[in-house]
């Protein structure tokens, strides 16, 4: 499961500014950039720790290290954006199993009650695994939303409606007759086709 750092006095000042943020709102962020305020809940997404970066300077609230991609599937695709299509298709297909899948919930979770950032270790900030969680999560949110009820016209109002379609006058052409009302009229010199002769 998630490894969880205890949180210091600022890490719950941050979160607790954050709280005052925008449930659903999932953002990226690279793990050399500096931790704000504004990312709300901030989980670490990679399975390796990012190379350089010291424990109290990352500033994460949990690091889910078995939502990242499989070692298998991180080295076939090595960073390389001409593999991403099939990698991005190969990870989706990862996060639908255990234990990624129940980690998915607990983001999703997590989404719903306030900002959230991925923090991710690649420099391309197109083509990496946070990029595919991020809209796995979305989507997951998405889900979730109930549908606003449709519209209804009460019971009462529909005769009324109708009502006063029928009284409605008709359209009028500039002649003064009803629109629709006069049948076209076809003379005998423009009929086509062949004439038969009766006999």
């Amino acid at each position: 499961m998630a490894s969880v750092r205890r949180r210091t006095a600022t890490g719950r000042a941050r979160t607790a500014r954050a709280g005052a943020g925008t449930a659903d709102a999932v953002l990226l962020k690279r793990a050399y950039e500096q931790p704000e305020a504004a990312d709300g809940y901030r989980v670490l997404v990679d399975r390796l720790w990012p190379r350089g970066v010291r424990k109290d300077t990352l500033a994460i609230d949990a690091w889910m290290k078995e939502i990242g991609p499989s070692d298998e599937l991180r080295r076939s695709f090595g960073h390389d954006p001409a593999r991403w299509e099939e990698f991005a298709a190969r990870y989706r297909e990862e996060l639908r199993r255990q234990p990624a899948s129940g980690l998915v919930d607990e983001l999703v979770a997590q989404a719903k009650r306030g900002t959230l950032t991925l923090v991710y270790g690649a420099k391309d900030e197109l083509h990496n695994q946070a990029v595919v969680l991020r809209e796995r999560i979305e989507q997951r949110l998405r889900r979730a939303r109930p549908r606003a009820p449709a519209a209804r016209v009460p019971a009462e109002a529909a005769p009324r409606a109708r009502d006063r379609a029928l009284a409605a006058p008709h359209p009028t052409s500039s002649r003064g007759r009803a629109l629709g009302a006069t049948k076209a009229r076809v003379s005998p010199a423009r009929r086509t086709g062949p004439r038969v002769r009766s006999h």
